[in-house]
């Protein structure tokens, strides 16, 4: 089934974008913080990404509620910021590998691909 026949809309896209970062917020302040030594990510490193991850659950928001033109923009937008998370957060696995444990890289590496999923579809779909 290719891209035109799901029915989708942009503010949808925007929804669920916004849903997935305030609960990788929510996550990563909440609860990763909290059990640091099980997932062996510095707190403050864990309160970043749930910062920037917040402030993208912001922007989703915003606009799935504003933005009536030019929508293809936006949601490319914030595909390239949460790409650009992906391969930040990819990053931080390689070079504190020797800090985490199995479950910090296991979660980290599950959270990278819940994302970059989505990113590729809305890459593919806004270059329609």
């Amino acid at each position: 089934m290719g891209l035109k026949h799901l029915a989708f809309t942009y503010k949808n896209l925007f929804l669920i974008d916004a849903t997935r970062a305030a609960i990788t917020a929510l996550i990563l302040s909440q609860v990763l913080a909290r059990l640091d030594d099980l997932f062996g990510m510095p707190v403050n490193i864990l309160y970043i990404l749930a910062i920037i991850a917040a402030c993208f659950a912001l922007y989703s928001l915003i606009y799935s509620r504003i933005v009536n033109q030019n929508r293809r923009s936006y949601l490319q937008g914030i595909a390239i910021a949460n790409a650009v998370y992906c391969i930040i957060t990819l990053a931080l696995v390689i070079y504190l590998y020797d800090t985490l444990t199995w479950l910090g890289i296991g979660y980290f590496i599950g959270e990278i691909g819940i994302i970059y999923l989505p990113v590729r579809f809305e890459l593919k779909l806004v270059r329609q």
